[in-house]
């Protein structure tokens, strides 16, 4: 889940919230798994993707019993009429060892392809998470951002507590920093937000407030490329 910032170019919660549990790598061993979902925006790492438009998104992974797994996610994007890339194709693959019930690690590489005529946006990030009981934390880093040689750097922790039923109070704060950041937005920032979600015959539905530490320099207040705080919805279907 790439993040195209302006024509010069510029996960998790932020992200998507439609992807994140798609792209979780702690699936069951051996099963084939697909999703797809609708959301107010497309927002990653704080930033609109979709011109504060809707976002419709589908993805499948597959994790095999000795923890390796592999996937592709798809969604729309707007980037402005100048451009022509509607189509953002992420394929990742990593893996997932769980030491006991409470606690895994898991390790992901990721592709992020942007499909259009004048496309040159492509690159790899790779990540490393931890998870502890409700805990999320992981590192993200890649060193051609956008196809450039800049460095992207994301520092990323997640909580979600399980307050009745299938519901669940859900928080997250990203540290996003590196070359790339500081020469797309001119800052280094961090990204926050806190969403309740629930499921239910096979449904997730979420509402979240998003929003970012960005100053009032930088900040983006066009729809385009939008980085002011928002309410952003979100329903999918898991099969």
């Amino acid at each position: 889940m790439a993040n195209c910032f302006n024509k010069n170019k510029l996960s998790y919660l932020t992200g998507a919230i439609l992807g994140a549990a798609l792209l979780s790598p702690a699936a069951n061993g051996g099963e084939l798994s697909a999703e797809v979902g609708i959301a107010s925006d497309y927002r990653f790492r704080g930033v609109s993707q979709t011109d504060s438009g809707i976002q419709g998104s589908v993805g499948v992974d597959y994790a095999a019993d000795n923890g390796f797994f592999v996937g592709a996610w798809g969604s729309n994007v707007d980037f402005g009429p100048d451009d022509s890339t509607k189509v953002e194709l992420d394929i990742f693959g990593g893996y997932f060892h769980e030491f006991n019930d409470d606690m895994s690690v898991d390790v992901t590489i990721y592709r992020y392809n942007y499909l259009g005529e004048t496309t040159d946006f492509d690159y790899l990030e790779g990540t490393v998470g931890l998870n502890v009981n409700n805990f999320r934390a992981a590192y993200w880093y890649t060193n051609d951002y956008s196809g450039t040689s800049l460095i992207y750097q994301y520092l990323e922790l997640n909580y979600s507590w399980p307050f009745f039923d299938t519901w669940s109070l859900d928080f997250h704060v990203g540290n996003n920093f590196g070359d790339a950041v500081e020469n797309n937005i001119g800052e280094n920032y961090t990204d926050y937000s806190v969403g309740v979600s629930t499921e239910f015959a096979g449904f997730g539905v979420a509402v979240a407030w998003l929003d970012t530490t960005i100053s009032s320099e930088y900040e983006v207040t066009s729809n385009l490329f939008n980085t002011e705080g928002t309410v952003l919805g979100s329903i999918s279907y898991a099969f």
